[in-house]
């Protein structure tokens, strides 16, 4: 059961680090027909990954992961491939995302039941 719970999370992470792709190519590309490739690509298979880690997690673990992921992989990609700003409130709110996805992932919400 523990393993299938780390591999929900691995999935779910993996969906997060896809959908913040997606976004910093829709930046880092200026051909419109390269950009919506990889949108679509990295969209496709964040969608794929999120799937699978809710065979594994709660809806509601694998939502608040894959948004932290996403959350904290879009926000670094900006400032260190953008030269964007992060201002102390950011990482505030990025420690606190942390922290909630941390209880969250400890909690008993919904217990997973084996259907397959």
């Amino acid at each position: 059961m523990e393993i299938r719970i780390g591999r929900g999370y691995a999935w779910t992470i993996a969906a997060g680090f896809m959908a913040a792709l997606a976004a910093i190519s829709a930046k880092f590309f200026s051909s419109q027909v390269i950009k919506y490739g990889f949108v679509i690509l990295f969209n496709v298979t964040m969608w794929g990954c999120y799937v699978n880690s809710l065979k594994s997690l709660s809806s509601l673990q694998a939502t608040v992961t894959n948004f932290a992921t996403n959350f904290l992989t879009s926000g670094l990609a900006g400032f260190f491939l953008f030269d964007e700003s992060l201002r102390y409130q950011w990482f505030a709110g990025a420690l606190f995302i942390v922290i909630g996805v941390l209880i969250l992932s400890k909690s008993s919400i919904e217990k997973k039941t084996r259907v397959d």
